[in-house]
């Protein structure tokens, strides 16, 4: 059977409730043929995601709105493996030694890309073998700054890596300790390798039929068109990660894919 994801907009309910929803959908699920499999709830945007393996997106429904009237805005169809890559789960957690529900993984996301710049004149100048080795390079001070701030890797580009986090503000302060750790490289080595960043941040099910759809989309379009050892930001990181003096040059650019001119923040990590 297929899987579903949906949303739901429950502004002004609790953790607990959402609980107790859930509760009530696994109850009578098998008299629809469908099993919950896990869902994430964000108490202050009072958003819910649901995630199920059943026949089709309306039987789904079904049981939402006869175990508690709860039904949801919108659900599309999702592959486990990419909920597995962005979410981290696919099922629900054991829960830790004294969490409380307000706890609960809210399901927002930070989507980070990173490009090396020139990487085809790179490859024309250097050559498959030794280009590969700098893109190992790449990926091996990637991966360490991400462990170092809790970032999963969701697939890599041929040269960059796109990753999530659950925080925004480690998404940021990964992304600067990412430039400071290409900055030291460089100073010691001969080739160096500089990279660009973009950042956005949202919901797994928005305005798409894709899983953090626009996220990804606008957090690529960034990476693309920021400059060499340049991080940009969206407006939504902007305004979550607080510190506004981080962050200057703000500019309305036109991105492919988007209809209207998207702010953009240039991240001042030399600077932090």
């Amino acid at each position: 059977m297929p899987i579903f994801m949906d949303r739901h907009d429950l502004s002004g309910t609790t953790a607990a409730d959402v609980a107790e929803a859930h509760r009530m959908d696994l109850s009578i699920q098998d008299q629809y043929g469908v099993k919950f499999l896990t869902y994430w709830f964000d108490q202050r945007r009072g958003t819910a995601f649901c995630l199920m393996d059943a026949p089709d997106a309306e039987i789904a429904q079904c049981v939402h709105r006869e175990a508690h009237g709860l039904v949801s805005g919108e659900v599309v169809e999702v592959a486990l493996s990419a909920v597995e890559a962005f979410l981290g789960r696919i099922h629900d957690p054991e829960p830790a030694p004294g969490q409380s529900s307000a706890e609960m993984d809210s399901g927002h996301r930070a989507i980070l890309f990173t490009d090396i710049v020139g990487s085809t004149a790179m490859t024309s100048r250097l050559g498959d073998r030794l280009a590969t080795e700098l893109v190992r390079a790449h990926d091996a001070l990637v991966h360490r700054c991400l462990e170092q701030f809790s970032g999963r890797e969701v697939k890599h580009t041929g040269d960059g890596v796109m990753a999530t986090f659950a925080s925004t503000t480690a998404a940021v302060d990964c992304a600067m300790a990412i430039q400071r750790e290409f900055e030291q490289y460089n100073r010691g080595n001969a080739e160096p390798i500089h990279i660009r960043i973009g950042l956005d941040c949202g919901e797994p099910v928005e305005d798409s039929n894709d899983l953090f759809g626009s996220t990804v989309q606008l957090a690529a379009r960034l990476c693309a068109v920021a400059t060499s050892d340049q991080i940009l930001v969206s407006e939504n990181i902007f305004r979550e990660y607080g510190a506004a003096d981080l962050f200057d040059q703000a500019k309305r650019r036109r991105l492919k894919g988007f209809s209207k001119p998207v702010l953009a923040f240039k991240c001042d990590w030399a600077g932090a």
